[in-house]
């Protein structure tokens, strides 16, 4: 296995983890800007509130996107072991 090949299996294990976790991490952070103007305009700091919310909408991401994050991950995991005996000249 040479530098390149070990660079290029990071690469695409980083994009698969990005890809993996945007969808839970921006809705997240979208439903947290929704509470946070919501807070700002009514002025209510209640720390419970910005929380609830965010965690709802990550369980809610993760129900939904769940089946196309499995398949992802496992395309990865099956294309990284099929591999092995190549890298391993």
């Amino acid at each position: 296995m040479t530098d390149t090949t070990a660079l290029d299996i990071v690469q695409k294990a980083m994009t698969v983890a990005f890809m993996v976790s945007l969808p839970a991490l921006g809705l997240g952070l979208l439903v947290g800007l929704i509470v946070a103007v919501f807070q700002a305009a009514t002025q209510i700091h209640e720390a419970t509130l910005t929380f609830i919310p965010k965690i709802a909408a990550v369980i809610v991401a993760l129900v939904v996107f769940g089946p196309w994050m499995l398949t992802k991950m496992v395309n990865f995991t099956t294309t990284i072991f099929t591999s092995i005996p190549q890298l391993i000249k």
